[in-house]
């Protein structure tokens, strides 16, 4: 069985967002909850490398433990930030549809280019609406689920969807059998 793996861009996008929305100083000081060794890997991966999952996790937690309790709404605006940001940059053609029932539909999955193993599956579809689950990724939890969510919303921004609503309806955390989003665009 293969251990959850995400792309370097994620520890890239996190902290951008933090630069972004806070200053260098807070930066700083999520670097420093970290051990040296995360550390290290934090700053020196690129963005298309491949690092373990729970160091991701890791680094969210930190930002969480150095900014959540001011700021709970954090995690969800930064998946918004990753994909208006490096996720355009580096995935425009899968991104920028002529809508956003295409974005989902298409063959290649935006998941995939940033996680494995395991997808986002379109489960149930229909104009203005859809279902997503997520299949065999092995790891779910509150922050990584709300950080998806403010990306799923982003990218269905991004694919030409007005006013696009996104929810998280089934978490794995909560005792769910697997996790889904239900999004609506107009």
């Amino acid at each position: 069985m293969t251990s959850p793996r995400a792309k370097g861009s994620v520890f890239h996008t996190t902290l951008d967002f933090v630069r972004a929305e806070k200053d260098e100083s807070t930066v700083e000081s999520i670097l420093q909850r970290l051990s040296p060794a995360q550390r290290l890997q934090v700053e020196s991966v690129t963005p298309t490398q491949e690092v373990p999952f729970d160091q991701v996790v890791s680094l969210w937690e930190a930002v969480d433990a150095e900014i959540g309790a001011d700021d709970p709404g954090w995690i969800e605006r930064s998946g918004a930030h990753s994909i208006k940001s490096m996720g355009v940059q580096l995935y425009s053609g899968i991104i920028r549809k002529s809508s956003p029932r295409e974005f989902l539909t298409q063959r290649v999955s935006l998941f995939k280019l940033y996680y494995h193993p395991g997808d986002m599956e379109v489960v149930e579809e229909q104009e203005g609406h859809a279902v997503l689950r997520l299949v065999g990724f092995d790891y779910a939890g509150p922050l990584f689920c709300r950080r998806q969510t403010g990306g799923l919303s982003r990218a269905l921004e991004v694919a030409g969807g007005q006013q696009p609503k996104t929810s998280h309806v089934r978490c794995v955390a909560e005792g769910d059998a697997f996790c889904e989003w239900e999004v609506y665009w107009g």
